[in-house]
């Protein structure tokens, strides 16, 4: 196995005249993007690591929730893009399977002029409702510095998150091409960028609106290197050109994309909006005391779809030649991977997890045995729901996913609500847990065994 792993690890591809090339050099570039991966969040975790304490002690219990339930809503926000981006993504991956540079330029183009002209209207938007929005009762704040503070920080986060909509087609590219690895590298210096800044704010004492502007703002400068260099450098023949826009190829993304919108927007409110819940049923400080635990759970979370997601854009070029032995065996060795690693990662740090918040943040965040080991089975759950998950996206197969993840969000959302005033913190999670365990597993599960039926019959449609 470790032979195996280390002979992926090398710079140069394999032979990719023959089918067994082909399906070597598709674990290299996942072995190549898993390992620049764990530098990329290396990075993001030193950050946050380093960050957490600092600010938490610099802005408060309740400023420093304030940030927390700001930053929860890049979930949210995510969708904002139409699913454009994953719809790029899946029709780069397959014009790569097909050898055809053209129909990429085309597809670049297309979701470039689209995706700029969707950020145009969204900023333009913002700024007519903002005034009208009561930012200090958004987000349940109650001390003068927070109420002042809330609404330019959330303006600063929004500015930020707008500018980043057409320069996502980059993150898209390069995974679609299964480059995924240098794309992680420059993730890796935009966090570098992200830390220098916060400390920068820190250490002249900023107000929140320019730590938030620190730690989103810092890594675009990353972004924007990164496609000048694979613009005017590595694929100069993808720079976006308006001549090149399509309206075929669009309807076409946004086909692909609206179902990736409801995926998106069911997580994000039924799976993500947990500090929500909490600021608007227990108050802003009491997000502290739930979000820190669940950002260590969600580590573990974070390697495992690290590991997997690389295999997305691999199975739609591997389906598109039709090489479907080599999906079926990518499967079955992606779920066992994610399952060893998310119940063997999730019970250890059950038993770790109070005594590295005492070392990390001393007794200031101190979690129920409940709400430990709801995350871990959370994030069990969610282990187990990686691999099915990037087949079917992999595949196109976004329709009955939608309509799964829709029933879970609103499931779980009523149950996360009824539980948080119930039982408390825990409640949130728990309620997460019900609706995955109940409805979206399941559902995930059944139709990734119905499309390997298909793999084995040979009848997928393509």
């Amino acid at each position: 196995m470790v032979q195996q792993l280390t002979r992926m690890v090398r710079i140069g591809p394999f032979e990719l005249s023959t089918a067994e090339g082909r399906s070597i050099e598709r674990y290299r570039r996942a072995a190549m993007t898993t390992l620049s991966a764990v530098i990329s969040k290396g990075a993001a975790f030193l950050t946050l690591f380093i960050s957490v304490p600092l600010t938490l002690s610099y802005l408060g219990a309740e400023r420093f929730g304030l940030w927390m339930t700001i930053g929860s809503v890049t979930v949210i926000l995510s969708s904002s893009d139409l699913g454009i981006g994953y719809g790029l993504l899946c029709c780069v991956a397959e014009a790569n399977g097909k050898d055809d540079r053209e129909l990429a330029r085309g597809y670049v183009s297309s979701a470039f002029f689209m995706l700029a002209g969707i950020a145009a209207s969204f900023l333009c938007a913002f700024f007519a409702v903002y005034e009208l929005i009561p930012w200090p009762r958004l987000f349940n704040v109650h001390s003068p510095t927070a109420v002042a503070e809330a609404g330019p920080a959330a303006a600063v986060f929004v500015c930020c998150f707008i500018a980043s909509i057409p320069l996502g087609i980059v993150n898209r590219i390069q995974i679609g091409y299964q480059d995924g690895f240098e794309n992680n590298l420059w993730i890796s210096l935009g966090s570098v960028f992200s830390l220098a800044a916060v400390l920068l704010a820190c250490y002249v004492r900023a107000s929140l609106p320019w730590l938030v502007l620190a730690m989103t703002g810092a890594p675009i400068l990353a972004v924007i290197l990164n496609s000048t260099v694979l613009f005017a450098v590595e694929r100069p023949w993808l720079c976006p050109q308006w001549s090149l826009a399509n309206t075929r190829m669009q309807n076409r993304m946004l086909g692909l994309g609206s179902m990736f919108v409801i995926l998106q927007l069911a997580a994000a409110i039924g799976f993500s909006s947990d500090n929500v819940v909490i600021a608007q049923n227990l108050g802003s400080a009491a997000v502290t005391q739930y979000s820190v635990p669940a950002r260590m759970f969600s580590l573990i979370t974070m390697v495992i779809i690290t590991v997997i997601s690389p295999l997305w854009p691999a199975y739609g070029e591997a389906l598109a030649r039709r090489d479907f032995d080599w999906v079926r065996r990518a499967l079955k060795r992606s779920m066992e991977i994610s399952l060893l690693i998310g119940l063997s990662a999730n019970l250890l740090l059950v038993a770790l997890a109070p005594r590295i918040l005492r070392w990390w943040i001393g007794t200031k965040i101190t979690p129920s045995f409940l709400l430990l080991v709801s995350l871990a089975i959370w994030g069990v759950l969610c282990a187990v729901s990686t691999a099915p998950t990037t087949l079917l996206n992999g595949a196109g197969m976004l329709k009955g996913q939608a309509a799964a993840a829709a029933v879970a969000c609103v499931v779980n959302l009523g149950l996360s609500i009824y539980l948080t005033r119930r039982i408390g913190i825990a409640g949130v999670c728990l309620g997460s847990v019900i609706a995955q365990a109940t409805i979206a597993l399941p559902a995930y599960i059944y139709l990734a065994t119905q499309l390997r039926r298909q793999l084995a019959e040979a009848r997928i449609p393509l």
